[in-house]
């Protein structure tokens, strides 16, 4: 069972003892700290709400908007609803915050807490570690009955996200209804269910659902990794469709899989929508130092530049922002699209997607054929405790000296045509083992030597 509090938020299996894992009574100090952090610049804020479809969800977002209103905030509730979706609304309703209660990847019996500032963006480390402090303090205050926060329930912001992408200058309506398109999606039984049929259906797509009932039993692994997504592939290949379309629990991840039922690949999302922007709109390119450097080929195949940032939304933003980036994200299949907003969006990556595919007018393999081949071992080592974390990676950089390394984000060592990353996850016990090759068999071997090498030091 796991707790996880950090300056990202507030993250953990639901149940148990309070202190070890997610319990209301640790549901309820975050959220607390978070309104006294919001009242620090804002006497009386405003706080969009919303959830996906796990079932601690309902309960916890009670629990939530109790706390914030006996705190004198307003709370407009959107329900079941999508990450995108709230930082928009956050937006729209010129809030100064917002909460998502998701545990995106994560197994069902996960919660937590995703934090925005008033700009609809996740919350700099610097807020994140005032708010971790706050929820430890005994001095937050509260109101009187007469100055409670106002509660408000509001379920239209997924429609009115919808049409923001709809009227997106770089979303072709016409061409994508004249392509008439056949796909599948797999919404793992959550918000997707909800926010991605609806827009395929605007977008004159015969669409056939699978697990898009948000009824939260995760049919799978909710990660959207090819080694859970055998039926949507076996559907694939057992139908005549153009292409299959999974998004995780919160529907910030975008992942397609061709029409013969093999992956297009999570990293190659955000390189062919790239590439259609790119032939659009010349600009900067920004991608997480754990992603493909095919889009970094493809950004320079357009004359344009590309830069990496640490791993993590918030690092991606600011330097998408830095560079005047006109699109990026993140090799898991997330895409920022900033003239929407600046957060990963899976509806607005899909309605790029479908454009270049019904512009390029052949299927969705042979587009995939049209990319740098690069293939990723992606691999974690779980960790105990007692591990000294800083000082394994320590002694990693010093065997790997002679290497050309990168430290921004955890351990980065280049190779001759590879590149390994080792970086502690913000969000579970473990460390994160990437390695990026044009073979998969060397991606593999590097991975695999590097995990070796942790765990002798590991070992002593």
């Amino acid at each position: 069972m796991t707790l996880i509090k950090s300056i990202s938020g507030l993250r953990g299996t639901v149940g148990g003892k309070q202190g070890e894992n997610l319990t209301p009574l640790d549901v309820v100090k975050f959220s607390a700290g978070y309104g006294a952090w919001l009242k620090t610049s804002n006497e009386n804020p405003k706080v969009v709400l919303g959830r996906d479809a796990r079932p601690s969800g309902k309960p916890f977002s009670r629990l939530v908007a109790n706390t914030l209103i006996n705190q004198g905030i307003d709370v407009v509730d959107l329900g079941l609803s999508t990450t995108p979706t709230v930082e928009m609304a956050v937006l729209a309703e010129k809030a100064q915050g917002g909460i998502i209660l998701t545990a995106s990847h994560n197994p069902a019996g996960w919660n937590a807490m995703k934090l925005l500032n008033n700009k609809g963006e996740f919350i700099s480390a610097e807020d994140g570690k005032m708010v971790l402090n706050l929820s430890e303090s005994e001095d937050i205050a509260y109101v009187i009955p007469a100055k409670f926060g106002k509660y408000s329930k509001d379920d239209s912001y997924i429609d009115y996200h919808i049409e923001q992408i709809l009227d997106h200058d770089l979303v072709d309506v016409e061409a994508i209804k004249k392509a008439k398109f056949k796909v599948v999606v797999d919404a793992v039984n959550s918000t997707g269910g909800i926010s991605v049929p609806p827009l395929l259906k605007k977008l004159g797509v015969e669409v056939k659902e699978m697990f898009c009932e948000p009824n939260g039993n995760f049919p799978h692994n909710p990660e959207p990794l090819p080694e859970n997504l055998q039926q949507i592939s076996g559907e694939l290949q057992a139908g005549n469709y153009h292409l299959g379309i999974v998004v995780d629990p919160d529907v910030d991840r975008l992942v397609f899989i061709c029409e013969n039922g093999e992956p297009f690949g999570e990293e190659y999302t955000l390189v062919a929508i790239a590439d259609y922007v790119l032939s659009q709109k010349k600009g900067n390119t920004v991608s997480n130092l754990s992603s493909t450097r095919a889009l970094k080929d493809v950004t320079e195949k357009h004359g344009c530049e590309y830069n990496a940032s640490g791993v993590g939304e918030v690092h991606v933003v600011a330097k998408m922002k830095e560079t005047n980036a006109v699109i990026g994200g993140e090799g898991n299949g997330g895409v920022i699209v900033p003239e929407l907003h600046y957060g990963r969006d899976a509806l607005a990556g899909l309605a790029l997607f479908l454009t270049h595919l019904a512009r390029y007018e052949k299927s969705a393999s042979m587009l995939r054929a049209g990319y740098p081949n690069y293939h990723i071992s992606k691999n974690k080592i779980e960790l105990t405790p007692e591990i000294n974390v800083d000082g394994v990676l320590n002694s990693i950089k010093e065997k790997y000296s002679s290497n050309p390394i990168n430290t921004e984000d955890g351990i980065k060592i280049e190779f001759d045509k590879e590149w390994v990353q080792l970086r502690k996850s913000n969000t579970e016990p473990i460390i994160r083992i990437f390695a990026e090759s044009e073979s998969q068999n060397t991606a593999e071997h590097l991975a695999n030597k590097l995990i070796s090498d942790i765990k002798e030091v590991i070992s002593g």
